[in-house]
């Protein structure tokens, strides 16, 4: 039978465990993981990102010179102290290194996706001339003869294994159509701002 005094002594265990204000030695070694990661990522990316980013000059200084190192070992010694120099960062510079580098990759994202989807709508025009028409439709400064003659010779180029000449140009127009839009939302939204402020 269990006894019912059991644990009622007056007083909590952990009421005589030291508070430490330190982090454990593993919380320490997961954190300074997790910085040498950052850092690594950042000298894995193209240089002219790194140096838009807001950090300490000495940290980005050790980034971009073991960007510039191709032997191993160096690599590998200029990783660790770029690592070190990461650790001297603070949350807030930290925070906001992890931000830019969040951003690049949801930029990236949205670039591929967006890649995706014109040889999707070029694909659609290969296969089905009334993709053609409702592009005709959409943009109607198109030039339907050039247009069409890309089409038709896109697909002879296809059937005859032929390097894809009119097939990449086809890609081209719909990526310039694709920056036009974006530049006129653009010019639409700075419009609405305007008028927003005349108010």
């Amino acid at each position: 039978m269990p006894n019912p005094n059991r644990g009622s002594v007056g007083f909590q265990s952990n009421e005589f465990e030291q508070e430490y204000e330190r982090p454990s030695k593993s919380e320490a070694k997961r954190q300074s993981n997790e910085l040498q990661k950052l850092g690594e990522q950042l000298v894995d990316a193209p240089r002219d990102r790194v140096k838009r980013v807001e950090m300490p000059e000495d940290v980005k200084e050790a980034i971009l010179t073991c960007q510039s190192i191709s032997n191993h070992e160096g690599r590998r010694r200029a990783l660790q102290f770029v690592g070190k120099k990461m650790r001297t960062l603070d949350e807030e510079e930290v925070a906001v290194i992890q931000r830019t580098i969040d951003s690049w990759k949801g930029a990236s994202k949205a670039e591929t996706a967006a890649l995706h989807a014109l040889e999707r709508r070029r694909e659609k025009l290969l296969a089905d001339d009334k993709a053609l028409t409702q592009l005709l439709e959409e943009n109607p400064e198109l030039d339907v003869q050039h247009l069409r003659t890309l089409i038709r010779n896109a697909r002879k180029e296809q059937a005859e294994n032929k390097p894809p000449k009119a097939y990449r140009e086809i890609f081209q127009i719909l990526k310039d159509l694709g920056k036009k839009a974006k530049q006129a939302d653009a010019g639409d939204e700075e419009a609405v701002d305007d008028e927003s402020d005349d108010e």
